[in-house]
C-alpha cells in the first residue's frame, strides 16, 4: 500500500473554510476522511506528495491520519505534524500525529511519543523517526495547519 503524506496552511474567512482550504491543497477534499490510529501495516510505503483523485472519488471513504490545528487569534501560530517510524524489512511502522502553537513543541512531542512507543515494541528493529510538520500564524483572519497520511480511497460499494 502506498500511502501518501502532504501538508498546508490556509487562511480563509472562518475555520472550517480554512480547514477546507487544507483538505484541498492536500488532494484530499472531496472525500469522507475516515480517521485511524496510527499503525501503518506491512509492506507499506510512505510517499511525500499529494494523492491524486478524481471525480470517480467523490465521497469515497479516505482512511487517514490526519493532524490540524486551527486558530482565530491574531499573531498566534497553529502547527501540526506527522511523525513515523517504520521497520525496513516488513514495512510495517508507527504514525503520530501532533497539534500546537510552536514547531519546536510539535517536534519535540511527535519524538517524544515515537520514542515512547518504539519502547513498548522493542522487539522491532525501527527506523530513524521521520516527520513532516507545517504551520501558519494567524492574521487577519482564521488559519489551520494540517498534515495528513492518507492512506485508501474506497467507494461505499465495496
Amino acid at each position: 500500500m502506498k500511502i501518501h503524506v502532504t501538508q498546508s496552511t490556509a487562511s480563509a474567512p472562518t475555520e472550517l473554510a480554512a480547514f477546507d482550504a487544507c483538505l484541498q491543497q492536500c488532494g484530499v477534499a472531496n472525500q469522507n476522511i475516515i480517521y485511524l490510529s496510527s499503525i501503518i501495516p506491512p509492506g507499506s510505503e510512505i510517499i511525500l506528495e499529494a494523492p491524486t483523485y478524481n471525480d470517480a472519488h467523490f465521497g469515497n471513504r479516505l482512511y487517514a491520519v490526519m493532524a490540524q490545528q486551527r486558530e482565530v487569534r491574531p499573531n498566534v501560530q497553529a502547527w501540526a505534524g506527522i511523525g513515523w517510524v517504520t521497520d525496513p524489512q516488513t514495512g510495517k511502522g508507527l504514525f503520530v500525529e501532533h497539534e500546537g502553537h510552536s514547531e519546536d513543541e510539535i517536534k519535540e512531542d511527535i519524538t517524544k511519543t515515537l520514542n515512547d512507543m518504539m519502547g513498548r515494541r522493542a522487539d522491532t528493529a525501527w527506523s530513524q523517526i521521520e516527520m513532516v510538520v507545517s504551520g501558519v500564524t494567524c492574521i487577519d483572519k482564521p488559519v489551520c495547519a494540517m498534515v495528513v497520511a492518507a492512506y485508501q480511497s474506497e467507494n461505499w460499494t465495496q
